[in-house]
């Protein structure tokens, strides 16, 4: 089993946690962990891109010319993709890009970057978060405490809107809760901060 040093919120080192193999020390796959990623920026995407086919532009309802005679081309409307400010033939519309992973996959990548987060000593596991009020110079100091100067994914066993509000504000550093965890903010956060209920709990649903 891994284990790593178990702090407090003034950066003293109080003992050792002892993390369950079954989730923290899983074999670090990256090409799983890229599927996942992928996928959850798809599935963020709005595809709210739009253009206007023959049917929306303004215009039209009358022939230019009449048919025959003029030594012009024919045409039936202003409207069409051939004219200058006429429709969009094929053009975007808007579109969903979610797509669906199998559940098993997705776990898997989880483990992935926990154990990487394990493997690279970018962990830190703190006793409690508590914090009376909403104060983000109160978070700083922790966060310094616990030598956390980059980019930081704050992890709690539950909701904690004065943890929460304190974190905001920080540039860098993002605080969700054990049911919202995944890859993606594992990945794109050089630290990983969790309180000691919160890597119980993750234990308990991923084991």
């Amino acid at each position: 089993m891994p284990k790593v040093a178990l702090y407090n919120m003034q950066g003293e080192r109080i003992g050792e946690v002892e993390l369950a193999d079954s989730v923290f020390g899983q074999e670090v796959k990256p090409e799983v962990m890229h599927q996942v990623v992928v996928n959850y920026l798809a599935n963020q995407r709005l595809g709210t891109a739009s253009t206007k086919t023959r049917g929306e532009v303004t215009g039209g309802g009358r022939k230019p010319w009449r048919q025959k005679g003029t030594g012009r081309a024919r045409h039936g409307s202003i409207r069409s993709p051939l004219w200058i400010k006429g429709g969009i033939v094929f053009g975007p519309k808007p579109r969903s890009y979610k797509y669906r992973l199998p559940k098993k996959l997705k776990r898997v990548a989880l483990k992935s970057a926990l154990s990487a987060k394990v493997r690279d000593n970018e962990i830190i596991v703190v006793d409690k978060l508590e914090i009376e009020q909403p104060k983000t110079k109160v978070m700083v100091k922790v966060l310094e405490n616990l030598k956390a100067d980059k980019k930081s994914l704050i992890v709690l066993d539950s909701p904690d809107l004065n943890v929460q509000r304190s974190a905001r504000n920080i540039p860098g550093v993002k605080t969700i809760t054990v049911d919202t965890i995944n890859v993606y903010d594992l990945l794109n956060h050089e630290t990983l901060i969790m309180t000691l209920d919160a890597v119980k709990k993750v234990e308990e649903v991923y084991a």
